[in-house]
């Protein structure tokens, strides 16, 4: 996609739809992906008029492929995060969407309770149970970056080691390596 000028409409929507023609031509699916496609590059571009606070960039990973997506997601100011910047990977379900959630993930490791540190992977209602189309993919961003605001559930965690200290109430030793994992891995 050519994201400084528009994102090329017309010509990246009839890529789409020429890639996911099937040979056993069910023009339903692919109505349904130009559906999701479309839905997409209006989400894109408002985010190219209007940019979000939380989150610093939104881009497909190519130009062939509109559902992978690479965003970045600043640290809420005043918390153990601000100054950081994180890399996060958007995996958005093509003859889904809206009506499914994307599956987003850290690429940038982050320490935080309700983020597996190896996979990334984000414990939030919103990315499964809790997803309506009325979000989109600044809303749910700007919600990951509010769970890092908010410190996280302890008790529901997928990092143990943040989690233990905050169940302990060590609140001084999780905030230092929240700090210690965000200067190590997202600044700079």
């Amino acid at each position: 996609l050519d994201l400084g000028s528009g994102f090329g409409l017309s010509a990246q929507l009839s890529s789409i739809t020429l890639q996911t023609t099937r040979p056993s031509g069910h023009a339903t699916k692919d109505r349904t992906v130009t559906m999701a496609a479309k839905r997409l590059i209006k989400e894109l571009e408002k985010f190219r008029k209007e940019p979000s606070t939380a989150v610093s960039g939104l881009e497909p990973c190519s130009d062939e492929d509109l559902f992978n997506l690479t965003a970045r997601l600043r640290g809420p100011r005043g918390t153990a995060y601000e100054g950081g910047e994180w890399t996060l990977s958007i995996t958005v379900p093509a003859t889904t969407y809206p009506n499914s959630p994307p599956t987003i993930t850290f690429t940038t490791p982050i320490c935080h309770p309700n983020v597996n540190f190896q996979t990334g992977e984000i414990c939030l209602d919103l990315l499964k149970t809790a997803w309506t189309p009325a979000y989109g993919l600044v809303s749910t961003l700007e919600a990951v970056q509010q769970l890092l605001s908010a410190g996280g559930e302890p008790d529901s965690p997928l990092n143990l080691d943040i989690a233990k200290l905050l169940r302990e109430g060590d609140l001084v030793g999780a905030e230092s390596l929240v700090r210690l994992y965000t200067r190590m891995y997202a600044m700079g």
